[in-house]
């Protein structure tokens, strides 16, 4: 375990904790919305202030690297050890839309203080988790009396995060060994709740295809030709239909090869967690679970693939009836994916198994978007053993695990890389991501400087 004083951490953390503050306050200030191409300046602004400011932390190298959209950050800080190892971390700069008509008590772009938490746009999702790294480098130097970090830290800080990563994996091909590294920290993400702090360990990866059935070449007569010619809207819905069988599985075939399932140890840590099937319903807005058979609600969100219909339509849709044979119908599907999967042999086998479903005289096209890759790092990874413990010291309490059932661009490090992606994040869900009214609990904010302050010992220790 690292030396690293516990107390000086905390007492360091403390002593800077007002500066800090108005340093993110400015820095959210910024509306670096990657959305708006109004705000394509402040993007601008905004990878140039945190240049400035990682300069200014003590980086010896700061960048701003350009793509064809919005511009990231790097930053490198190496160790004087020749022998640590290399942590990159990732975050974004730029941030979702708000305007005060949406529902903000205050401007979301000028941040105010209120039983002690910050609200603005940006607070926890990225700025505020990117941020709290500056603070916990300087204070895991000031807490050893070490110089330089006990690793070989680099940042990678993009700009496009809310607009999808248009351009992220590109970016990261071509700079990739300036980025190698033996572990990626995510600081994009967050804990269970206020009360329960927890460290993910994974993201599903996701394809999406869009299928189209072509009939009649327009809308026919249903009485002079139903029942004689195939009907494109009936044939999608039987294909719908087909999608899962009898216990809610995804009855492609090959869907399941390789899937990485489940340990005993993930399954009972799971179950530790607070977790309330009637409260989570109504976040759902939804009166009843389901899903496949002999898997809890959390593991069939975390850790079971999925196939979801995301729209389907096809014919007449306005009021009263018009008796016809639709032309077309369409269908638009994703598929969640976890460890183990290859979404390129998912979108091969989601073709095929669709294709032998159409009947003749039914034309058809299918089309897959990008797919994303899904990331997992087991429980007994050092590295991930080595968050845990950095986790647990700040926050002085038993650290559990979860997952996330979403996607990111995470997934495109860790295969253009190869390195093992480490999620590490303080937000909770009343933070309202992407809402109105967006904030960071203080005091979490401070733990998560606290727990980067014990990383890099942590780590140093673990990866040697």
């Amino acid at each position: 375990m690292s030396d690293t004083p516990d107390s000086a951490v905390r007492t360091y953390t403390g002593q800077h904790r007002a500066a800090f503050l108005e340093d993110l306050a400015e820095w959210l200030r910024i509306p670096s919305v990657s959305a708006q191409p109004e705000h394509d300046g402040d993007v601008r602004r905004s990878a140039e202030w945190l240049s400035g400011k990682l300069a200014e932390t003590g980086f010896p190298v700061t960048e701003i690297w350009e793509t064809p959209g919005a511009p990231a950050v790097f930053a490198e800080w190496p160790s004087d050890d020749p022998d640590a190892p290399v942590v990159l971390v990732y975050g974004h700069h730029d941030v979702q839309p708000a305007a005060p008509e949406d529902g903000w008590s205050s401007d979301p772009f000028e941040p105010v203080i209120r039983d002690g938490r910050m609200y603005g746009r940006g607070a926890a999702d990225d700025k505020g988790q990117v941020f709290f790294h500056t603070l916990g480098v300087r204070a895991h130097l000031a807490a050893t009396g070490r110089v330089t970090p006990a690793v070989h830290l680099k940042l990678l800080v993009e700009g496009e995060e809310e607009s999808g990563s248009p351009h992220f994996r590109a970016l990261a091909e071509e700079r990739a060994a300036r980025l190698a590294a033996d572990v990626v920290i995510v600081s994009d993400t967050g804990m269970w709740d206020e009360n329960t702090p927890t460290v993910c360990t994974g993201m599903r990866g996701l394809a999406e295809c869009e299928i189209e059935l072509h009939g009649p070449a327009q809308d026919i007569h249903s009485g002079s030709f139903g029942g004689a010619v195939p009907n494109p809207a009936t044939a999608l819905a039987r294909l719908v239909a087909a999608l899962h069988d009898t216990d809610g599985r995804v009855a492609v075939p090959g869907f399941y090869d390789g899937v990485t399932e489940l340990t005993e140890t993930e399954r009972a840590l799971f179950a530790e967690l607070p977790f309330d099937e009637d409260t989570w319903l109504r976040t759902a807005a939804s009166q009843a679970t389901a899903g496949e058979a002999g898997y809890s609600t959390l593991e069939r969100v975390w850790a079971r693939p999925t196939a979801e219909v995301n729209g389907i339509g096809g014919g007449y849709q306005g009021a009263g009836s018009k008796t016809v044979i639709p032309s077309s119908a369409l269908v638009k599907l994703s598929f969640r994916l976890v460890a183990g999967q290859d979404p390129e042999r998912i979108q091969e086998a989601v073709r095929t198994w669709a294709e032998a479903r159409i009947p003749a005289g039914v034309r058809h096209r299918i089309t897959f978007a990008p797919a994303t890759r899904p990331c997992l790092t087991p429980l007994d990874h050092p590295a991930l053993q080595a968050v845990a413990r950095a986790m647990g010291r700040a926050f002085g309490t038993k650290i559990l695990f979860t997952r996330e059932g979403g996607s990111g661009p995470a997934a495109d490090l860790q295969d253009v890389l190869g390195a093992p992606v480490l999620f590490l994040g303080i937000s909770v869900p009343s933070d309202g991501w992407h809402g109105p009214d967006e904030k960071v609990e203080l005091d979490l904010l401070l733990k998560g400087v606290e727990t980067t302050a014990h990383l890099w010992g942590e780590l140093a220790d673990a990866l040697r």
